[in-house]
């Protein structure tokens, strides 16, 4: 079976960046193979996420049916990827950070997309002048606490390691997650060569490590813990669609 083309529609990410997904741009398949199969992140799928008010919209404009397919997180996403590379099922990607673009790249997976509509997106935001991404939002990393259940205020990544969060930390896996590997390159700029030395400290006070974002927060909203990674924008959510500024976001000196 020939090659097909896979674009990736990328997270603008660094050590502490991270984001959601609000579009997709791509091209039509040929008429012999009609229809798109696209791989996303759990939560672009999600009640919450983007995909059940874009696909339908540009299934409409463009006339073509298109297959959306949850394969886990960041890493998950990648990982099928490759795994399918000689005989690829999925025509576009949709989640994958700029911290798994080196391994994307070497793996020889992606086509260049350059869209005509680039020129919208911020100089800064460019990063892969070869064009085998194509940036469609951003944020930050951070961990968002309960109000209502966390009694002291964590001020730094130190503080997290404090014997009264024991059992309090939800935290994803740096292997499939994309906030997992953004928090786990987030500790060695900030501690360099000790950042072993900083997990083991933590590590009494995680009371997990999920695969993904979406399970871990559903554990967080669920009562499990009061502390989660997540994002600078997931409050923003509980505001808008809950009315409420319960979970709120820690914003630390050192990232």
């Amino acid at each position: 079976m020939a090659k097909r083309e896979w674009i990736l529609l990328i997270i603008i990410a660094g050590f502490l960046l991270a984001g959601l997904g609000l579009f997709v741009m791509l091209q039509p398949k040929a008429a012999e193979n009609p229809g798109l199969v696209i791989y996303a992140y759990d939560s672009f799928v999600s009640e919450w996420g983007p995909a059940g008010r874009v696909i339908p919209k540009f299934e409409e404009r463009q006339g073509i049916k298109v297959s959306v397919i949850s394969v886990g997180d960041a890493g998950q996403v990648l990982s099928r990827v490759i795994l399918e590379k000689e005989n690829p099922r999925a025509d576009i990607i949709v989640g994958i950070d700029n911290n798994l673009l080196s391994r994307a790249l070497e793996e020889d997976i992606l086509e260049v997309y350059k869209s005509k509509n680039i020129g919208l997106i911020p100089e800064e935001l460019l990063f892969d002048s070869s064009f085998h991404v194509t940036p469609f939002d951003y944020g930050y990393f951070a961990f968002v606490y309960d109000s209502q259940v966390l009694n002291r205020i964590p001020e730094s990544l130190e503080d997290l390691t404090a014997v009264e969060y024991r059992d309090k930390i939800i935290l994803e896996d740096p292997r499939t997650s994309s906030p997992g590997l953004g928090f786990l390159l987030w500790t060695v700029a900030v501690f360099g060569d000790d950042y072993l030395d900083y997990w083991q400290q933590l590590k009494p006070n995680l009371l997990t490590i999920t695969d993904g974002w979406d399970s871990a927060y559903g554990m967080f909203t669920g009562g499990e813990a009061p502390i989660v990674l997540s994002y600078t924008t997931s409050p923003a959510y509980h505001v808008e669609y809950e009315e409420s500024r319960r979970y709120r976001a820690l914003i630390f000196k050192r990232g």
